[in-house]
């Protein structure tokens, strides 16, 4: 063998064994790392598909907040942000009929129709000192992806004319300021517009408005409840038609309203008194205590009523005042036994008791005079609260068997349909029992600092919208088998600067 020969075999095996060397030393290196190797998640639709997506609902599909629609609080929309993250498994674009500003409320021909938004004034909500710049006459062109109208109720969604601007100058009226502005038409509905862009995938949410008008109201019959037969015509015929097309989606249900911090924050008794003028004022509803007792006796007498049911009814109805800082307002209840055909002076008038309901805007009505000047005329004192003031435990009862008749048929619709479904009504009761762990904040339902409800004790704040959309992400996820990642809490505020505008 020649020298030629021999050198090209002793290289072959220095080269073969500095592969080995390379082979095991890459090994080695590995097996002592124990840093895992993160694989990319793919994000995937499941059965779903995210490609047209369209939301329709009220305010909370909107995105109100603080009071008011405006910018920021559209961007941070329930349907926006969970169209973002639609975008991560074929979503396509996400369009929402924008106000003009950050202030909220808007014109109608120039005149102010709506107000601006609340702000945190560093004590309580507080409205921007500014002009809203959203015409509503200036409509809007195009389609829209984010169908929610603020103040719609069920039906509203298929009423032909309901965003007609002459429907504003109705009485009552028939149109609605915030769909006049993105309806395609005069004549056209809010189903209609929302068919007509083919969704492959919806979110529903209605029927809030169907009870909470009347709750917003006090129960005083000037926003009734939505007759069950109507309701129940008109969800089924949104859910058929928005699926008829072979579109899946995610419903939400109806919350218990009443659990809202708009109802939940003013007190039944938040009257001080001193000794003086809570001696002045139970000597002026002495006539009226002792007129009381006179009439039922008489009813009493007669067989009216018997003695026992008098005896709780009179107990109900004395009002009586003390030196203390923690006096129950006066107002009035239509649930109790009509005695003006006795006496005139004795109205269905009562003190509340922690049973009752006051509705948020009454803090700033308490206490004020009914005839300026005149420190006797007193609202919520000497003279009784209005039932528009008030939620009554007959009128709450009225909203909780509507609120439960319309999740059943919600329920229902969702089954027969197979779509995702967002327990609304149990998350806001988790909420109101102690709260919510998200993230690294524990959401609850208090005025300002709860975390979930805005300054208008209606309406959730930006963090609380991420919430409900990480809710519906899950559900969808249940559902369709998709994988959409949630958003961060810390991502979303809970306030909105006064500067903001």
């Amino acid at each position: 063998m020649n020298n030629d020969n021999l050198k090209k075999i002793f290289m072959n095996t220095q080269y073969k064994w500095l592969i080995l060397l390379l082979i095991f030393g890459f090994i080695a290196c590995e097996s002592d790392d124990d840093t895992p190797v993160e694989e990319e998640v793919v994000i995937t639709s499941g059965d779903a598909d995210f490609s047209k997506f369209v939301a329709l609902g009220n305010s909370l599909t909107a995105g109100f907040t603080d009071n008011a629609l405006f910018i920021a609080g559209q961007e941070n929309s329930m349907p926006n942000i969970l169209a973002q993250q639609f975008a991560l498994a074929g979503g396509g674009e996400f369009t929402q009929p924008l106000m003009s500003d950050n202030i909220g409320g808007a014109l109608l021909g120039g005149t102010p129709i709506l107000g601006p938004r609340l702000f945190f004034n560093g004590s309580g909500p507080a409205p921007l000192a500014a002009t809203p710049t959203t015409e509503i006459t200036a409509g809007l062109s195009g389609s829209f992806n984010n169908m929610g109208v603020p103040g719609a109720k069920s039906f509203h969604l298929v009423a032909p004319g309901y965003g007609d601007v002459a429907g504003l100058m109705a009485m009552p009226a028939t149109a609605n300021p915030y769909f006049v502005r993105m309806a395609s038409s005069p004549t056209t509905t809010v189903l209609a517009d929302a068919m007509a862009q083919s969704p492959t995938f919806f979110s529903l949410w209605i029927g809030n408005n169907d009870v909470l008008g009347y709750a917003l109201s006090g129960g005083d019959g000037t926003n009734p409840i939505t007759d069950t037969t109507l309701f129940t015509q008109v969800y089924n015929t949104l859910v058929t038609t928005l699926t008829s097309g072979g579109a899946k989606g995610v419903v939400f249900n109806i919350p218990d309203v009443t659990a809202i911090a708009h109802f939940t924050t003013v007190p039944h008794n938040p009257v001080p008194l001193d000794a003086a003028t809570a001696g002045a004022v139970n000597s002026a509803y002495a006539a009226y205590n002792a007129g009381i007792v006179q009439a039922f006796a008489f009813l009493v007498a007669n067989g009216a009523i018997s003695q026992a049911d008098a005896d709780a009814e009179i107990a109900r109805r004395t009002i009586t005042f003390a030196e203390a800082e923690d006096n129950a307002v006066v107002i009035l209840d239509e649930s109790l036994t009509d005695l003006t055909m006795i006496n005139s002076a004795l109205v269905n008038m009562r003190q509340a008791t922690a049973e009752d309901l006051l509705v948020l805007p009454a803090s700033s009505f308490i206490g004020t005079e009914a005839v300026p000047g005149n420190p006797l005329t007193v609202n919520g004192v000497a003279v009784p609260l209005a039932d528009k003031w008030v939620l009554t435990p007959e009128e709450q009862q009225e909203i909780a068997t509507a609120t439960e008749t319309f999740n059943g048929v919600i329920t229902a619709a969702v089954q027969q349909a197979g779509l995702a479904f967002v327990d609304a009504n149990a998350l806001l009761d988790q909420v109101s029992n102690g709260g919510i762990q998200y993230d690294e904040f524990l959401i609850q339902g208090n005025l300002v600092f709860g975390g979930l409800f805005s300054l208008d004790g209606v309406h959730p704040t930006a963090r609380g919208y991420s919430f409900l959309a990480n809710s519906a992400a899950q559900a969808i996820n249940t559902t369709y088998g998709s994988n959409l990642p949630l958003v961060k809490a810390a991502d979303y505020p809970t306030f909105y600067s006064a500067e903001l505008q």
